[in-house]
């Protein structure tokens, strides 16, 4: 049981900086799982479940947890951009320039490049790899697993978190510079998982998450020891034709009093548009088809076109998305 650095790298007119990892379990072995959080350095909720999760199994692997017992090696790096968790922002401080859209990046290249050459490097060998985001700060998420051109283990392997909604997604050109991504040409099962929004904590889906990764860690024998109870919903599967995007037809105020993860009738009003300056509302918002609403957007000031909510439909109602409405936050 080790605690190193992932990465360690010099920095202009301050101290140097260093990207922390939780290496748990038998060294000899390769690792099993490796789990990463805050690729983006405003997504909160995977980077408090990840350390939470590190301390269990640290405590596990040393033989000081009633319930659990590491068998396998598990890498944890819970926050990959320090230097934007300490600025709170989505991307890399310095140079302003997204992690996710750097990779496989390169070792004599930006100071993102290498980061991203470094932590691909250090994770290629785990057989399961599971990269933990937010949505962005102005949508909310319901927790899922993002599933992009997947095998038939990660099909299977997807349900074993018992997260309420598995999404099958098309892959982008833009998705093909990500962790998530580059992890796929190297073989293993690889998962995408959202959940929350950016920029604060929603413990509710902090808990569902941390019970998640256990359940995964649990069916995969890299622990053992007491079960979580099996998720009180059923875990629906959702494919690429299945997510239905709500667009705004106009500009105003946004507001809703739904939460993420009930399930809507086609026409159902998800909440209404107002305008800014009279209180006036100027339309109903409705669901365009019956499902499980997986996201809501949570900024209320809305401009025409923008992305409202998500409904992953029980029929094949949806349509291909472009890549901002399929792929936020990550």
């Amino acid at each position: 049981m080790t605690e190193h650095n992932l990465v360690s790298m010099t920095a202009p007119l301050r101290d140097d900086f260093d990207i922390p990892c939780h290496d748990i379990g038998p060294a000899e072995k390769l690792p099993w799982v490796v789990l990463v959080g805050g690729v983006h350095g405003n997504e909160l909720n995977g980077i408090f479940v990840l350390s939470r999760l590190a301390n269990l199994l640290r405590r596990a692997a040393a033989g000081q947890h009633p319930d659990f017992r590491v068998r396998r090696r598990v890498m944890v790096v819970p926050a990959v951009n320090v230097l934007g968790v300490n600025t709170g922002s989505r991307i890399w401080p310095f140079d302003k320039t997204d992690i996710n859209r750097s990779f496989p990046g390169h070792p004599a290249g930006e100071t993102t490049q290498r980061i991203a050459y470094a932590l691909l490097a250090g994770t290629l060998s785990a057989r399961h790899r599971i990269d933990i985001h937010c949505s962005n700060d102005q949508f909310e998420e319901l927790p899922q697993v993002r599933l992009y051109e997947p095998h038939d283990d990660e099909r299977a392997g997807a349900y074993l978190f018992g997260l309420p909604a598995i999404v099958e997604r098309p892959m982008s050109g833009v998705f093909t510079s990500t962790l998530g991504h580059a992890w796929r040409h190297h073989g293993g099962e690889n998962y995408v998982i959202q959940a929350g929004q950016a920029g604060s904590l929603q413990l509710p889906h902090c808990e569902r998450l941390f019970q998640a990764l256990l359940n995964f860690l649990l069916h995969k024998g890299a622990l053992t020891g007491t079960r979580f109870t099996e998720p009180e919903e059923d875990v629906h599967y959702f494919g690429v034709d299945q997510s239905v995007p709500v667009i705004s037809r106009g500009a105003g105020l946004f507001v809703s009093h739904l939460e993420v993860g009930r399930w809507v009738r086609r026409g159902e009003v998800l909440g209404n548009l107002h305008d800014a300056f009279d209180g006036d509302i100027i339309s109903d918002i409705t669901s365009p088809a019956s499902g499980l609403l997986s996201g809501m957007r949570r900024q209320p000031l809305l401009c025409e076109g923008d992305l409202v909510a998500r409904v992953q439909s029980l029929g094949a109602e949806g349509a291909a998305m472009n890549t901002y409405l399929h792929g936020q936050g990550q």
